[in-house]
């Protein structure tokens, strides 16, 4: 079951956002590198996700989403 967390996030020029950091459990994780970037849309209810597969800097590797309209963050 997905769990909510918080992010931080930098807006780059375009104003797209992008993960910087979340915070898992009461520590803050730092994104290391993201692996992977994909865009989601469900087919009945159109809702857009933006999934990242990521390198934290706790050494593990961290698949995190967002849902796109209501700019909620989850990790898997």
């Amino acid at each position: 079951m997905p769990e909510k967390i918080e992010i931080i996030t930098y807006s780059g020029y375009r104003g797209e956002e992008r993960p910087v950091a979340f915070v898992l459990q009461g520590e803050r994780i730092e994104i290391v590198e993201i692996l992977e970037h994909r865009i989601e849309e469900g087919l009945r209810d159109r809702e857009r996700k933006r999934y990242f597969t990521i390198k934290g800097s706790d050494g593990a590797t961290h698949r995190i989403y967002q849902v796109y309209n209501k700019s909620e963050w989850y990790k898997i």
